[in-house]
């Protein structure tokens, strides 16, 4: 096992009728140019067919914050529970897709599906990356990249949830010369 994973909020469903939420860890970046990313879904789990049926989602990076609601809508169902309503989470409308974005995240990001890769006990929903919504106070204003380390993101290893830890090092750090 490759761990530790990112744990995310997934946003799905097209009407607020069907607005849902799961919580993933199987996810991450499979291309950068064009950006596209994947989520992988048990086929039994409720947002497998509104993804599927609707071809959008949203990926709402976790934080600290949000860890007691992360790990609620992993182990509920959208087939029983209003997951933004039992968790005091707010949909927002996002910029192109349907699913909404789920307001207290710093960061999200909207998605289509482009294909679906049934792998045995997932499937994996490869997307485009179409829009990406982030709190502003969390952008560095020099470089225009997102501040991770501000967010306070989760991760998940082994049934656990952790917060990140010190910085160790930046890329190529470990050849660069000194001044």
């Amino acid at each position: 096992m490759i761990y530790p994973l990112p744990a995310v909020m997934v946003s799905c469903g097209d009407t607020p009728e069907n607005y849902n939420i799961i919580t993933i860890a199987w996810t991450g970046t499979i291309c950068s140019d064009p950006p596209m990313c994947y989520i992988s879904v048990r086929k039994e789990r409720h947002s497998h067919n509104i993804i599927k049926n609707s071809g959008e989602f949203v990926i709402n990076l976790t934080t600290e914050e949000l860890v007691r609601a992360t790990d609620w809508c992993g182990v509920r169902s959208g087939r029983e529970y209003n997951k933004f309503k039992e968790m005091h989470l707010t949909p927002q409308q996002a910029q192109i897709v349907k699913a909404p974005l789920i307001a207290e995240s710093p960061l999200n990001i909207e998605c289509r599906v482009f294909d679906i890769r049934e792998l045995g006990s997932h499937d994996m929903f490869m997307a485009n990356v179409v829009a990406i919504d982030a709190e502003e106070k969390l952008i560095d204003k020099t470089t225009g990249a997102f501040q991770f380390n501000h967010a306070s993101p989760l991760t998940y290893s082994h049934g656990k949830y952790y917060g990140l830890g010190e910085k160790l090092g930046g890329f190529g750090f470990s050849v660069k010369k000194k001044r």
